[in-house]
């Protein structure tokens, strides 16, 4: 295949950067300069020309406070590219944002992006594709309980077995690695984001009050808990009476959240026991001695890691930093891409043109 002279050249001035494209948030690590971007995945687009608006914070900002020519949306649903073009739109914008202090006018970088293991061919392409099309020169995907791992500082290349559990906003990934490879994984669609819906059908059910996503996402990050708290807390929430239709707000106790979130927690906990379940002897011995290790933003849901500790039987501990494991591991990928080859994802090379 010929190479084009200026993608080469824009290329060589371009910097290497991996991607968390998550479902809630989007984070750009460039390498030698570490974590530089993390802002939401929405994108506010003009319903009649399909142009973005405003991508990531500015557009979030934007979330039920739309003209109706406006409409927000967040590209990905579960992990996976639900509007390919919208995310397009994002990668290239947050491609474009990294190089800013460069004096490259059309960076063509070497991307790292991490996916969901239970990602299907199908949206694994389309990950690929769309950090092509959005500049890329070349696109490397790396599934998201390694990246972790790797982020996170565990032993993923030792003989040992490690453990680790993703919550982001859209999937739950867990992972048993060992000797560099993934020995049983779960893949599930339930995290912070379905925690968020328990809560707004919650408040709807019982107040009659109709309170919207980011107001629930507060709740959440405030008062949500998993396991009792020393001291239960309570908020107020602002929302609109259904039977009135007049504003109203109520007050709510973390009693309360850990009910409407309690179904969530259970499936996430259920899924981590049938991964253990499946898991070899030796690795479980293992386990017993490094226990499991927590990521992702719902790894920050009060009293998770006790909870867990308490139904596993074994010790669960919150990853320094969480929120930024899987794009930090993305960062040690580009350190090394020869060394870590493994670790990424083999696409069949006719799908890259």
């Amino acid at each position: 295949m010929a190479i084009n002279p200026l993608n080469w050249l824009l290329g060589l001035f371009s910097l290497d950067i991996g991607i968390d494209l998550g479902t809630a948030n989007t984070l750009v690590n460039v390498r030698g300069k570490g974590i530089i971007i993390n802002e939401p995945s929405w994108v506010a687009i003009d319903k009649r020309t399909k142009r973005p608006l405003a991508i990531g914070l500015q557009a979030k900002e934007m979330v039920g406070r739309t003209p109706t020519n406006v409409i927000a949306v967040r590209p990905l649903r579960d992990g996976v590219i639900a509007e390919f073009e919208i995310t397009q739109a994002m990668l290239g914008y947050f491609i474009g944002k990294a190089h800013q202090q460069t004096i490259v006018p059309m960076p063509r970088p070497r991307v790292v992006v991490g996916i969901p293991s239970g990602a299907t061919e199908v949206e694994k392409r389309a990950v690929y594709d769309a950090a092509m099309a959005a500049g890329a020169r070349e696109a490397y995907l790396i599934e998201e309980p390694k990246a972790a791992a790797l982020g996170a500082g565990l032993p993923v290349a030792d003989v040992r077995g490690s453990m680790i559990v993703d919550i982001g906003g859209g999937t739950t990934e867990v992972a048993v690695l060992s000797m560099g490879g993934v020995v049983v994984s779960r893949s599930l669609r339930v995290a912070g984001d379905e925690m968020d819906q328990d809560i707004i059908q919650y408040i709807r059910n019982k107040y009659n009050l109709l309170i919207g996503e980011r107001m629930a996402e507060q709740v959440k990050i405030n008062i949500g808990s998993a396991y009792p708290l020393p001291t239960e807390k309570t908020m107020v929430v602002r929302g609109r009476n259904l039977i009135n239709g007049l504003p109203e707000s109520v007050e709510i106790s973390s009693v309360e959240v850990r009910e409407a979130i309690a179904g969530s927690v259970q499936v996430i906990v259920d899924t981590i026991k049938d991964a253990l379940d499946e898991a070899p002897p030796e690795i479980v011995s293992d386990l017993m001695e490094t226990g499991v290790c927590l990521a992702g933003g719902g790894a920050q849901l009060q009293g998770l890691a006790e909870r867990l500790s308490d139904e596993l039987n074994l010790r669960v501990w919150v990853a320094e930093d969480p929120m930024t494991c899987v794009v930090r591991g993305t960062g040690i990928i580009l350190e090394d891409l020869d060394r870590f080859a493994e670790f990424l994802v083999d696409l069949d090379r006719n799908s890259r043109g």
